[in-house]
């Protein structure tokens, strides 16, 4: 298998487009041969990284965040990955600021447009691959959004995983209230559920 020059993997860090490799001097011809020989892999519509950096095990979510520095993981998908639900969204749940532009990606996307002021109340980073990450939301906050947007995702998604969120020790239902007051109109039917639930 035909590897980089050291020069080469010194100018183009993974992961790297094809315009970066175009900027930095690197010829289509070179680039492809080093695609063909293995060296390198596309992640992506023109994304690619160097094989011999390791294992990449979430490729879909490290396009994403290439294309979309913003881009958090929300609703079903975030719910998912705090064992909130059991779901598998058919599509991954991506939330940007309004306003943005929505990239295309070759992975299935839903995207959703939070408003920008609170876009980053309760974001977290999830760690991908050496120094690229991309965004989440904590369990409170997507407790929240799946309460405040239960007429598109129906309403048993947020009951279910604020019933599973309450089960695990030291979940503090006045720190889920404290942030719903960022969301006035999704606090009340939050604060419902819980006096139902506890």
């Amino acid at each position: 298998m035909e590897t980089g020059t050291a020069d080469e993997r010194a100018m183009l860090p993974s992961p790297f487009t094809y315009n970066d490799a175009q900027r930095r001097g690197m010829s289509d011809r070179r680039l492809y041969a080093l695609r063909d020989s293995g060296a390198i892999e596309s992640i992506g519509w023109g994304l690619f990284r160097w094989a011999e950096d390791g294992e990449l095990t979430d490729p879909d979510l490290l396009e994403i965040s290439v294309r979309a520095p913003e881009a958090t993981l929300c609703l079903t998908t975030a719910l998912a990955r705090h064992g909130l639900t059991d779901q598998i969204p058919a599509a991954i749940d991506i939330a940007l600021p309004r306003g943005r532009r929505r990239p295309q990606v070759r992975v299935p996307v839903s995207w959703h447009l939070f408003a920008p002021g609170s876009f980053s109340i309760g974001q977290e980073r999830l760690a991908l691959y050496q120094t690229h990450g991309i965004g989440i939301y904590n369990a409170e906050r997507c407790l929240i959004d799946a309460f405040r947007l239960r007429r598109w995702e129906g309403p048993e998604l947020g009951n279910e995983a604020l019933r599973r969120w309450l089960r695990r020790p030291g979940t503090q239902p006045s720190s889920l209230l404290r942030m719903a007051r960022e969301f006035p109109r999704t606090e009340k039917s939050l604060r419902h559920a819980l006096e139902v639930l506890l």
